[in-house]
């Protein structure tokens, strides 16, 4: 009987045994064949999940995020301890002691659900295990799933920290209104850094990893108090808490931002402009698409805020005179049905619904509103964000739109959205009477960058960025006229020619293959042999051409590519008048090159990018600081920055190149539209037919460019020009930028010889000759300049000036400015009909 008991008990534990070998090996291959495709230790230490791109001003303030999840990441040295320990308690108290999954946890749970016959059914899964939940491809809940979240969680355990799985969890979660990770729900609840966080708070947000969309702290209020104060309990019962903290906390009555309680942070941050979008593009292209909105970068950008505000306000003015001047009325092209304007409520709620922009402040806030009524003498509006009481009642009179053609009551119906602004006096800023606005039809950029760093501290592209983010700055093609003739006129002075060297401007005839062409002035008059000086000056479109078949539009090409105006240039003639397409954010940063002396700056909207972990990915300024590192600089010394720089021209052309441009303000096509406190130097441009007018001009470290203009290019009629319309945008900006930055006289290189030079006939005259017609002209050392003789760029137009003549077709002998001899070869073409700047 007991041989029969034992053999029994044998048979028993033999079975058991086998069972429990079988099971092993059973689990063992299931974990083997599930495990075989997971990410390795490797891939999961590597692990970034995706986190917020932020753009700071040079002032270190947030002025845009990018995000493809709303995330922050923060290390976890800097998470508190009472925020680690309020999601601990809510999810995994036994967080530190596990190895990755918790089986007393899962024991527990199923125990729960059997016992309670599936009423109360919760997960097992570990803070670890979550976190894994990010590497599987789909969110189901099958056991190959839960199988593989504990393989991962134990791979994971064996690859990182603690505090690592922490963080990575921290950072990752989903807790509700958007807002991914503890950081950037803090703001997006509380507006609060992390370190602000009561326990109360820290409470709530562990309330949500659990069901992040159903603890809404105004909708489901109640709910989520009570998941709150659980949770707190939780902290309590593992030692988080003490009794009266915990008192506190549950007494707490859970103020937010969603409640009204605090500012919104997405509120505080300024609307979207085209300056940070224009970061974003370029730096899409350049760190990729997934890089930029999913990798934490910290970019600090060259913008000027308050100079970025009078850039667009600027540019806005001048394209909203020039609206208001054609007395044309569009509005927004957007109506209200009738029905919902029945009542206050409704009609609020359709124009908050518009999609209108909202992001114009010229002269005051433009405010969206809605044609409630159409009256003899006025309209009467509802509008938006705005109360109406007695002094400021909700209407326009109609002395307020005598600018507008047509019948006053033609231009409106009830329902027409529309944008208006408070109009106050400028003594007191008392209201005057709400005035009727309309984004206009003309577009056009503006972008002002410094000219040794290469620095954008301004850029507008458009009148505004929600109406339309077509970058006009950077992305618009457009013919730049004459605005383009001072790279001719650089790569004549590069080529021995001088700022008194005569040029002959007189009638000229040129056989394309399209059919004749005959360029004329803007003034459609001829002046005969005149200095170069004046040729710019007064922008002689005759005597352009003829330079640029002086000197061969080969070369004219070759500077413009040099500067990076053009990629690869027509070499038409009409080309030399600025008939290419190019940008203004090209332009602006060619003019530089002249304002710096002749080096290199290429044009930056970024100083640095720093990865997530604070490590520098790109930095703009290449220059070498010598003496950063000595602390020892006598009082009165900077520390001494070498540049780097390519040159692109010599230093002599640039000075003669800038004091002829000065000329353009000061005596030419811009004298009546730039009156500023410090020497200015600067090119007007008019393209053929008006269609887009331009002005460049610079300080002696400031450089800035206007462009206005037609999307589909059409005529500004026949008074717009560079100087009258862009000119004034110009001046305004710099007023203010000369505030921030000063400003000096342009300092002539050493090796500059003075001679004084009659301007109206470039003869020299003697030392110590003054006058209005007298100026000091630099030439370059040893050089002494011949005076009398004419370039007619191959026309054969120095003699007896001929009405016409052909261009000739074989290359001749000339007489340089130097008195040297050279060959010039067969002449550019003029390969287009279309003739590029006028003035």
């Amino acid at each position: 009987m007991l041989r029969f008991i034992f053999s029994f008990i044998g048979g028993i534990f033999t079975l058991l045994t086998m069972g429990l070998i079988m099971g092993a090996l059973t689990l063992g291959g299931v974990f083997y064949m599930y495990g075989q495709d997971l990410p390795t230790y490797e891939t999961l230490a590597r692990y970034q999940p995706k986190t917020i791109s932020r753009i700071y001003s040079n002032e270190g303030q947030i002025i845009d995020e990018f995000a493809a999840e709303r995330r922050l990441f923060t290390p976890a040295e800097e998470i508190p301890d009472i925020v680690k320990q309020a999601f601990i308690s809510a999810e995994d108290k036994n967080f530190y002691t596990h190895g990755g999954y918790d089986p007393r946890g899962i024991l527990a749970a199923i125990i729960e659900g059997v016992t309670s016959r599936g009423e109360n059914l919760r997960g097992a899964s570990t803070i670890t295990q979550q976190v894994m939940k990010n590497f599987l491809l789909d969110g189901s809940t099958t056991l190959e799933r839960k199988i593989k979240e504990i393989i991962l969680a134990t791979r994971i355990e064996g690859a990182m920290s603690k505090e690592q799985i922490l963080e990575l969890y921290l950072t990752e979660i989903d807790l509700g209104v958007r807002s991914f990770g503890v950081t950037a729900a803090a703001r997006s609840y509380f507006n609060k850094p992390l370190s602000a966080l009561s326990p109360a708070e820290a409470a709530f947000l562990a309330v949500h990893p659990k069901a992040p969309y159903s603890y809404h702290p105004v909708r489901n209020r109640d709910a989520a108090i009570a998941r709150r104060n659980f949770i707190l309990r939780e902290m309590f019962e593992n030692g988080y808490l003490t009794r009266d903290e915990l008192a506190e906390a549950q007494n707490d009555p859970l103020r937010t931002v969603q409640n009204g309680d605090f500012p919104s942070f997405q509120e505080s941050l300024p609307p979207r402009d085209y300056f940070t979008d224009e970061i974003r593009r370029q730096l899409s292209q350049n760190f990729g698409e997934d890089e930029f909105f999913s990798g934490g970068l910290s970019i600090r950008a060259t913008v000027d805020p308050e100079l970025q505000v009078n850039a667009a306000h600027s540019l806005q003015r001048a394209l909203e005179e020039y609206d208001r001047g054609t007395g044309e009325w569009r509005g927004t092209g957007v109506t209200i049905p009738e029905e919902q304007l029945a009542s206050e409520d409704l009609w609020r709620a359709a124009l908050s619904d518009t999609n209108i922009p909202r992001d114009i402040d010229l002269e005051s806030h433009w405010y969206g509103a809605v044609v409630l009524a159409v009256e003899e003498n006025q309209l009467r509006l509802g509008i938006e964000n705005a109360v109406e009481n007695e002094t400021e009642p909700f209407v326009v009179p109609r002395r307020d739109i005598e600018w507008m053609r047509g019948n006053f009551f033609d231009n409106f119906t009830v329902g027409d959205v529309v944008h208006v602004r408070r109009m106050t006096s400028d003594d007191d800023g008392s209201f005057i009477r709400w005035s009727l606005r309309q984004v206009p039809e003309v577009q056009g950029g503006f972008m002002a960058m410094d000219v040794n760093t290469g620095r954008v501290i301004a850029m507008q592209g458009g009148f505004s960025y929600q109406d339309s983010v077509f970058n006009r700055a950077t992305q618009a093609q457009r013919q730049p006229g004459s605005s383009f003739k001072p790279f001719v006129y650089a790569a004549a002075l590069d080529s021995g020619y001088s700022p008194a060297t005569i040029v002959v401007d007189a009638p000229i005839t040129i056989n394309t293959p399209q059919g004749v062409w005959r360029p004329k002035n803007s003034s459609n008059q001829f002046y005969g042999p005149t200095p170069l000086r004046t040729g710019i000056e007064r922008s002689r479109n005759l005597m352009t051409i003829r330079l640029a078949q002086e000197i061969g539009m080969d070369t004219v090409a070759a500077y413009a590519e040099k500067f990076g105006v053009y990629e690869s240039m027509n070499q038409g003639l009409a080309a030399s008048l600025g008939a290419d397409e190019t940008t203004l954010f090209k332009m602006v940063a060619a003019y530089a090159m002249f304002a710096n002396g002749g080096e290199r700056v290429e044009p930056t909207l970024v100083d640095r990018v720093q990865d997530r972990y604070g490590n520098t990915v790109y930095r703009h300024d290449q220059r070498t600081c010598e003496d950063c590192e000595n602390a020892y600089i006598p009082a009165g010394f900077a520390p001494r920055i070498i540049s780097n720089r390519d040159r692109v021209m010599n230093e002599i052309t640039a000075y003669q190149l800038t004091s002829m441009m000065r000329g353009v303000v000061e005596r030419g096509t811009a004298s009546r539209a730039i009156n500023l406190p410090v020497p200015i130097a600067g090119k007007t441009g008019t393209t053929n037919d008006a269609k887009d007018v331009w002005f460049i001009g610079f300080s002696s470290n400031i450089v800035a460019g206007c462009y206005i203009g037609y999307d589909t290019p059409r005529t500004l009629g026949r008074s717009a020009s560079g100087g009258g319309i862009c000119g004034p945008v110009f001046n305004r900006f710099m007023t203010e930028a000369i505030e921030h930055y000063g400003a000096g006289p342009f300092t002539p290189p050493e090796d500059c010889q003075f001679i004084n030079i009659d301007r109206y006939s470039g003869a020299r005259l003697p030392d110590g000759s003054s006058g209005e017609n007298v100026i000091a002209e630099c030439f370059r050392p040893g050089e002494e300049p011949l005076f009398g003789i004419m370039f007619d760029g191959g026309f054969a137009m120095g003699g007896d000036l001929p009405l016409f003549d052909e261009v000739p077709r074989q290359g001749r002998q000339v007489t340089t400015s130097t008195g040297e001899t050279a060959t010039v070869g067969p002449k550019a073409t003029f390969g287009t009909l279309s003739t590029g700047g006028l003035y």
